[in-house]
């Protein structure tokens, strides 16, 4: 496949720091407090149903369950409002109504008004809004960074998704334990103020500012379609889809029970558990800083294929760790996957981002979402049915295989053949 070549001014950028980027570093900021909020909610608002509403077991995994379901059902819509309308005050009216939304749950816990189905409501209207805040981000890098630095830019925006899955919980278990559940709410709200804010002092360049002609020249129904339709015609856009749905339901389904997997069958204690995840991190936050660099070195196309097909073999420390400082094995195998998880999503994106036209790239992203995450509570379901059935240590060994098996879709692809991301003309234009 033959490479276009980049404009003189893009290679400049390529080597200009994003951080010295007005604009990006206001997204970053942005985007990292929009996606810290729901994972901090995702511990609080559990919390407080168990204490002060007294809900069993099942009716708090409804909540959980909640979050996720409106990916499987407004993923793309959402594409397509996205589309249609100014991508940064779409965000920014996600951040105003999801903190009108967390902010009401405390004020009427004191008014002693909550109910269990107040919180479904807040749980499920805040998970549509998440949907279109995460579908109009990832479509507003493009319009303030350069074709070639949209790698750097989606690896260090996927490093501050990595920080906030480890730092959200984290942050949400410590503050409940100081203030309470309820009160904890309160510095969720200003997670979202902090989002709204940032997003607002973004200027986007004038000719990026309006939506693209044509946008809403279909029906809504129609423009739904035609995100679909898009990723079928494109091989390697197929592939990267299955690629990352196979990945997510493997590491969903090890995921839901690597908690009990650590606690029971390892014996380790709740501060070594969070050790583990913590430095399970670590491998995610490392590529992503370093993003930019390591596609260089590698090639743009090719690292897609490489972060999925070489750290494979460390998912398999996973099931091999043992009781005592054997547990280390665990956070390797975890540290592997996380390098994985960014470096990769860091070159899907970015070529998602090069080879879309502009009036279809909400679209395109809102399938991947409707898609890869909605695999995620049947992945979840698998781990534990499969787990009940043959044990927590052979359902890891299942996980780690399948995990590492999502590589030969994007092994076996084009992409094989590629060093560098072929950038479409319409693209340089």
């Amino acid at each position: 496949m033959t490479q276009t070549a980049e404009p003189q001014g893009d290679t400049a950028e390529a080597h200009t720091s994003l951080w010295r980027n007005r604009n990006f570093m206001l997204l970053w900021c942005g985007q990292g407090a929009g996606t810290l909020g729901p994972r901090v909610a995702l511990v609080v608002l559990p919390v407080l149903a168990l204490d002060t509403l007294h809900a069993g077991t099942f009716q708090v995994s409804l909540l959980t369950s909640l979050g996720w379901l409106p990916y499987l059902l407004f993923s793309l819509p959402a594409g397509v409002v996205a589309d249609r309308l100014d991508q940064r005050k779409i965000m920014i009216f996600c951040d105003v109504a999801r903190l009108l939304l967390i902010l009401s749950v405390p004020l009427i816990a004191l008014m002693g008004r909550l109910s269990l189905w107040y919180l479904y409501a807040v749980v499920g209207v805040s998970g549509i809004l998440t949907v279109l805040f995460t579908v109009a981000y990832r479509s507003q890098l493009p319009k303030l960074v350069s074709s070639a630095q949209l790698v750097d830019g989606n690896g260090k925006l996927g490093m501050c998704e990595s920080l906030a899955e480890v730092a959200g919980p984290g942050l949400g278990g410590a503050l409940v334990g100081l203030v309470g559940s309820s009160r904890t709410l309160y510095a969720n709200v200003l997670t979202y103020a902090l989002s709204a804010l940032t997003l607002g002092m973004i200027r986007v360049p004038k000719s990026a500012q309006s939506p693209p002609a044509g946008a809403s020249r279909v029906s809504f129904k129609a423009a739904m379609g035609e995100g679909l339709s898009f990723v079928r015609g494109q091989v390697i856009l197929r592939k990267l889809l299955i690629c990352t749905s196979v990945s997510n339901f493997f590491v969903t389904a090890a995921s839901s029970i690597a908690v009990t997997f650590l606690l029971r069958d390892l014996h380790a204690s709740a501060t070594a558990v969070g050790l583990v995840f913590t430095l399970g991190s670590v491998g995610g936050l490392v590529t992503g800083a370093f993003a930019r660099r390591i596609a260089a070195r590698v090639g743009s196309a090719r690292i897609i294929w490489v972060s999925m097909l070489l750290p494979g073999p460390l998912y398999f420390l996973m099931p091999l760790s043992q009781p005592g400082w054997g547990v280390v094995l665990y956070a390797v195998g975890l540290a592997a996957l996380s390098a994985n998880s960014t470096m990769f999503n860091t070159g899907a994106i970015s070529y998602r981002q090069l080879v879309c036209p502009r009036e279809l790239l909400s679209r395109v992203s809102a399938v991947y979402l409707w898609i890869t995450y909605g695999v995620i509570p049947l992945g979840s379901l698998f781990g534990g049915a499969l787990a009940t059935g043959v044990g927590l240590r052979p359902t890891l060994w299942v996980c780690a295989l399948g995990m590492w098996s999502a590589s030969l879709f994007v092994v076996f692809s084009p992409l094989r053949k590629m060093r560098d991301v072929s950038i479409p003309e319409a693209a340089l234009a």
